[in-house]
């Protein structure tokens, strides 16, 4: 396993104790940068105007079309960080 695969996986791991749940910005950025670094880029359909939360991940997510998996993970990763501060 990669060193950096190794942080983030951490980070997964440490979002889940951080002392304050992030805002509703944050939490879309982890869940964009989460997605990226795991499948790639954004797929499938977005969703209408009766799933305003899928429709803000989706759009969310597909602003980091074309970014590699490495540089979510880094990006997720320094995320992570600056939210347990």
């Amino acid at each position: 396993m990669s060193d950096l695969k190794a942080q983030f996986d951490k980070a997964l791991q440490d979002v889940q104790k951080l002392p304050k749940k992030p805002d509703t910005a944050a939490m879309l950025s982890l869940y964009a940068l989460f997605k990226q670094a795991s499948s790639g880029d954004c797929t499938g359909k977005r969703p209408g105007i009766t799933d305003p939360v899928g429709k803000a991940k989706f759009d969310a997510w597909s602003k980091l079309s074309g970014t590699s998996k490495d540089k979510a993970m880094q990006d997720y990763i320094s995320l992570v960080e600056q939210l347990g501060k």
